[in-house]
């Protein structure tokens, strides 16, 4: 899903859903309209992991479409993954379920499980009826399908819906929030914001599109988007790790069978390691080599090592095609008069990282999009 040859060959279909986005967006900017950052962005998102997966689109810009259940679906989902739990301190409470989280989590995973097994349904009708699919064509789960053939199977059908929940868990909600946060650093930070457009207007040109192959000839983007890595981690916690055995680590001993949770958040706003920490800088990664791989630990929103994420090429790409596009033909305002500096930028944590408050603003059209 994430290799280099699979990321090329869906190209095309991550440029459509960002046109699509940014037409969208036209729509808005025509009537003068404020525009929730966060659920566009999530519909963008969602409807280029639904078409890897099951190609189809899962979401609609329309919030009165009844496809955007789904949407609301995942949601909760993060939602109910990451609210505290009495129990994670107290295990022997577990059965109680005293908060309803437990609860909650069923209901939320059992509405998706009914979405993934209609596609799986539909698959393996689909391919009794005619067994000639041409293998180019195939996605994610006509891929995972064929794992579940013949006597020794590698997976079955289960296994196959809880990878699609991580998936679509993992890949949604922590993009569009990314994306949420650049947009607000910048409508907060009116001189980097005119910087990243003016880079977007050189390189570009007046009357372009923005490509994926651009991102590389654009260090300032790159900069906004490491900088809001490093201030709004999607997951601040990373996901849980645990120890496999007793180890030291800087004369503090972990012992086996603990879970370990690596505050990113916390680790970006160090003053020991950055200086200012606590503004926002693309400036800070101009020149430096400094990137999100797990190669430098003062930057792994992505975690590291064996564990790191699987998805990291294709949010990095995508969060900067959809940046880059919303800066390139669009000037943004706030809605109702507020000024950049009164901007609420409060946090929300849960299992990823949220604004406490929707970012809404208003497109106005730089130019035509063609």
């Amino acid at each position: 899903m994430f290799s280099p040859q699979r990321m090329e060959a869906r190209k095309a279909l991550r440029m459509k859903k960002v046109q699509e986005l940014v037409s969208f967006m036209h729509e808005r900017s025509e009537k003068g309209e404020a525009v929730d950052i966060s659920r566009a962005s999530f519909t963008t998102v969602l409807n280029i992991i639904s078409n890897i997966l099951f190609s189809v689109d899962l979401g609609s810009y329309d919030v009165t479409s009844k496809s955007n259940r789904f949407r609301d679906t995942v949601i909760a989902t993060m939602e109910a993954a990451g609210k505290p739990d009495a129990a994670n301190y107290f295990p022997f409470m577990r059965f109680l379920d005293l908060q309803g989280n437990r609860k909650n989590m069923k209901a939320c995973t059992e509405r998706l499980f009914r979405v993934f097994r209609g596609f799986i349904d539909a698959k393996l009708t689909e391919k009794s009826l005619d067994n000639s699919k041409d293998v180019s064509d195939s996605d994610f789960l006509d891929a995972l399908l064929v794992l579940v053939e013949g006597d020794e199977t590698e997976l079955d059908n289960n296994d196959i819906e809880h990878l699609l929940l991580d998936m679509f868990a993992a890949g949604t909600d922590t993009s569009s929030s990314t994306l949420e946060w650049a947009m607000a650093e910048l409508l907060n930070n009116p001189k980097s914001l005119a910087r990243a457009q003016g880079e977007m207007d050189c390189v570009i040109g007046q009357n372009g599109i923005v490509q994926e192959s651009d991102i590389s000839h654009l260090p300032y983007l790159q900069a906004v988007v490491k900088e809001t890595f490093r201030l709004h981690p999607a997951a601040p916690f990373l996901v849980p790790r645990k120890a496999e055995a007793d180890v030291e680590i800087l004369g503090l001993m972990v012992p086996k069978d603990t879970q370990v949770l690596v505050n990113v958040w916390a680790i970006g706003r160090d003053p020991a390691v950055w200086e200012n920490p606590t503004r926002f800088e693309p400036e800070r990664f101009l020149g430096k080599e400094t990137d999100v791989k797990g190669r430098d630990y003062e930057l792994t929103p992505f975690g590291g090592g064996r564990r790191i994420c699987p998805g990291l090429p294709l949010a990095v790409v995508t969060v900067s095609l959809m940046l880059g596009s919303l800066l390139y033909f669009f000037d943004w305002k706030l809605p109702n008069g507020v000024a950049s500096e009164d901007l609420d930028m409060d946090e929300t944590f849960g299992i990823t990282l949220h604004r406490t408050n929707p970012l809404h603003a208003v497109p106005v059209k730089k130019r035509a999009y063609k």
